[in-house]
């Protein structure tokens, strides 16, 4: 309606460069006829042809009117040319440009949407160009035409080379391997390349050699060998893989032999066994797979198998493969580290059969080895090396070997002192005595430069002279085969040279007392004793002692009686029994009794611990056997006081039941008194039915009663005990636990007291407490029951007496109940 119209078009008449007026108006036509609102923002456009507000308006309505619509009709070319018309004035708008762009893309129109975007990257300043590219990509990945692509990328690298991952991506699905390739190598070879996939520049690499490898007929713009062989010297910790991708591109290609010489150098220069078994099955996988294609040839030709030549040769180097892996393997380790003297005898084994190889191996190892830096003994290669001469009855070359074994610098004295040993080993085995004692006489000289044993900046030459291996090896064969002046020579060197030990001493004196010189065999010892400290001079006192008392006996008794406290003088407790003991019994059976007795007074103090329990029952045995028995009263005594509760109860025991065998029944009834406050009821019930026992039989109402009521002060005793120790626990955990707590802790305490209650063993006949009201006969009754066997002497009497008249009346009074504690309640 005009009418409608007419306030709007008088607004624009009046404020015709307003954009507001000519918004208002275009909203009163929004929803009229399309002809006229477009009608209405051509005239607005007219007057405001800069407006980004109207043009961007009027785009969006013209594309909403199309929509929908066949892209053949001309509305769609109208929608255009306005694009192209607004694009006049807004061509630094992206906005716009990138809605012409997705319009056009929509209409299918591939060439004008490419010119589109070329013209909006040449009209936009180079800040704005992200906003277009990721739009314009995506329209030439979609495009069948991959030249477009392919060249669009290009430019947009150039822009952001960090996104090249995206385009090697897009040119391996297209089939472009070889522009893939280059761009791959390209990446890899720049160190300032950061994946946005967060690859490492490894796995880039892994990436273009599998790559190349696969494809050697599409990638042809790279040298492949030198890619993959660049590769292996700057990854040193992947090499298995990269010599398998480098034969794996020329099997692939074709070159079969190439393929072959790259595994059989790939396995000659790896270093470590994984990388070997990558190549060594990946290298058996293509024999075999080479076989097998060999084999379905000749089946689809119906060539016969057994005649052909070629077939046979492969088979066969096939199996040689097979066969060199443990030596290739060997080969692996030494190379990993040469200096490993165990992978050194492997590889002899290896060889074995072929004498020439064993000792090509064997002097291989021995030039390459370093002995200071060697992992295994050194010397064994030597040796071995010797050993192998000799079991071919070559001596004189493990001769020369062994000779020049002894000059090799080892690291260790041990070493070279082995080498000796093995030498004259090797002499006596083919019974060439001399030769050995000289080889021997030789190792032992003292050089013209004397060093430290343990020296480590001299030569091991001049410090194996030291070595008690070579020189005990010395002393056997001067034993076996020297004289008696030689042999003495020798052990006087070692102990001169101090390097002796105790057995070498105690060997040295046994061999001058098998040719009778005894005297000389002691002054071995006293030297020894004079070298070694305790403990180490242990094994030489006990045999110098040992002998000495076999020899002389009783003879030399102040001289033995010296050499005696020598060795106990500054002995620790844990040799000292035996010493002591040994003492002991010269001084029973050569000196004194009272000798005797007094060493082993000294002994019980001078042992450990837990022996003096062990030394105080010899003790008691010899004096008793010597002394009687009524000697141990004070050795009791003593021990009862000295050993810890365990072993003092035991000799409590023991001393009652001698001093109730010799009818002394009040020491026995005072000796069980003593001993139990030390005897929980509870815990040692052996010990009071020992004493009931006793009792029974030895005494009578007062004794058993007394015995009765130290039980229960003693059992009071522990139970008062267990109570204190309840209630300190209850005070330690009251101040961190509230009352409730508390509470819980004293039915605990009651608890345990009534569980020790119960735990009390039960002997095997009741015994009753005896209070105050019980009867005189009640108490002759338990007697009797206790003891039916007991001799009663003038029975008949002791009735008269209880049927006279006249008899007498006890005054009997209550126990205080404080002697029963805690139990009277019970």
């Amino acid at each position: 309606n005009q009418d409608d119209d007419l306030p709007y078009e008088e607004e624009i008449i009046r404020n015709p460069y307003s954009v507001k007026c000519w918004m208002r108006y275009i909203e009163f036509k929004q929803n009229g006829l399309k002809t006229n609102l477009n009608m209405i923002y051509e005239r607005a456009l007219k007057e405001l042809p800069g407006s980004y507000k109207l043009w961007y308006n009027y785009l969006r309505e013209r594309r909403k009117q199309v929509k929908g619509k066949c892209i053949t009709e001309p509305a769609y070319e109208e929608a255009n040319n306005c694009h192209e018309r607004a694009l006049v004035f807004m061509h630094k708008m992206p906005r716009i440009w990138l809605d012409y762009c997705q319009f056009l893309v929509l209409q299918c129109k591939i060439t004008r949407s490419r010119r589109t975007f070329d013209r909006a990257l040449r009209a936009l300043p180079v800040t704005q160009h992200p906003r277009i590219w990721p739009l314009y990509l995506r329209f030439v990945h979609n495009l069948p035409v991959p030249e477009t692509a392919v060249r669009v990328y290009r430019r947009y690298l150039k822009l952001s080379p960090e996104n090249a991952e995206e385009y090697i991506g897009y040119l391996r699905t297209v089939g472009r391997l070889d522009e893939a390739a280059v761009r791959l190598a390209a990446i890899v070879n720049d160190e300032n390349f950061v994946s946005k996939e967060g690859k490492s520049n490894y796995q880039l690499w892994h990436e273009l050699c599998d790559l190349i490898s696969q494809n050697p007929d599409k990638v042809t713009s790279l040298n492949v060998g030198a890619i993959i062989r660049g590769g292996l010297t700057r990854f040193t910790d992947q090499l298995g893989k990269l010599w398998c991708s480098l034969a794996d591109y020329y099997i692939r290609s074709g070159h079969f032999e190439k393929a072959r010489d790259v595994y059989e150098e790939a396995i000659l220069t790896v270093v470590t066994v994984r990388d070997f078994t990558q190549v060594f099955d990946s290298y058996a996988q293509f024999e075999e797979s080479m076989i097998a294609a060999k084999m379905e040839t000749n089946s689809e030709m119906g060539q016969d198998e057994e005649d052909d030549v070629d077939l046979e040769l492969r088979l066969a180097r096939f199996e040689q493969l097979i066969a060199r892996r443990p030596l290739l393997l060997n080969s692996v380790l030494l190379r990993q580290n040469p200096h490993n003297v165990h992978e050194w005898h492997k590889r002899v084994k290896l060889y074995e059969g072929t004498p020439r190889q064993i000792i090509n191996t064997f002097t291989e190892a021995v030039q390459t080895v370093d002995p200071m830096k060697a992992t295994g003994k050194p010397h064994s290669l030597w040796v071995c090396f010797a050993k192998f001469y000799e079991e071919n009855d070559q001596l004189d070359d493990a001769r020369t070997i062994f000779e020049k074994a002894t000059k090799v610098n080892f690291k260790q004295v041990d070493d070279l002192a082995a080498v000796w040993c093995e030498y004259g080993e090797m002499e006596l085995r083919h019974e060439n005595y001399d030769q050995a004692l000289r080889i021997l006489r030789k190792a032992t000289a003292i050089p013209s430069k004397k060093a430290e044993y343990f020296d480590s900046s001299e030569p091991v030459q001049n410090r194996v002279y030291k070595s008690l291996k070579v020189w005990s090896m010395l002393a056997d064969l001067e034993e076996s085969l020297g004289t008696f002046q030689s042999t003495k020579a020798v052990y006087d060197r070692i102990i001169d040279l101090r390097i002796a030990t105790p057995q070498i001493i105690i060997n040295y004196a046994m061999f001058l007392e098998e040719h009778n010189y005894f005297e000389e065999s002691f002054k071995a010892y006293e030297r020894g004793i004079a070298l070694f400290k305790w403990p180490n001079v242990y094994d030489i006192w006990n045999t110098y002692l040992t002998k000495f008392i076999d020899r002389y006996g009783g003879k030399k008794l102040e001289r033995a009686r010296d050499l005696f406290e020598q060795a106990l003088d500054g002995c620790p407790a844990k040799f000292a029994k035996t010493i002591y003991l040994l003492y002991a019994k010269l001084e029973e059976e050569y000196g004194l009794a009272r000798h005797a007795m007094a060493v082993y007074e000294r002994a019980t103090q001078a042992v450990e611990p837990e022996e003096r329990h062990h030394m105080f029952n010899i003790y008691i045995k010899r004096a008793a056997e010597i002394y009687g028995v009524t000697y141990t009263r004070a050795i009791y005594q003593k021990a009862i006081e000295v050993l810890p509760d365990e072993h003092a109860r035991d000799m409590c025991l023991r001393f009652a039941d001698m001093e109730s065998k010799l009818g002394e029944i009040d020491r026995a009834r005072a000796i069980y008194s003593y001993c139990s406050q030390i005897c929980d009821p509870r815990l040692t019930a052996n010990f009071w039915q020992t004493w009931k026992e006793f009792e029974i039989r030895h005494g009578n109402e007062d004794t058993i009663r007394e015995m009765l009521r130290i039980k229960r002060s003693v059992q009071a005793t522990y139970n008062t005990q267990v109570n204190f120790m309840s209630s300190q626990m209850l005070k330690a955990t009251t101040s961190q636990m509230g009352i409730d707590d508390m509470k819980m802790l004293e039915q605990k305490a009651q608890q345990l007291a009534a569980e020790a209650e119960l735990d009390k063993p039960k002997p095997k006949e009741k015994i009753l407490f005896v209070r105050s009201d019980t009867s005189r006969s009640e108490l002759a009754e338990l007697s009797k029951q206790a003891n039916p066997d007991e001799i009663n002497i003038d029975d008949e009497d002791e009735d008269d007496e209880d049927r006279g008249p006249d008899e007498v009346q006890l005054e009997q009074k209550s126990i205080p109940t404080a002697v029963f504690g805690g139990l009277k309640e019970d």
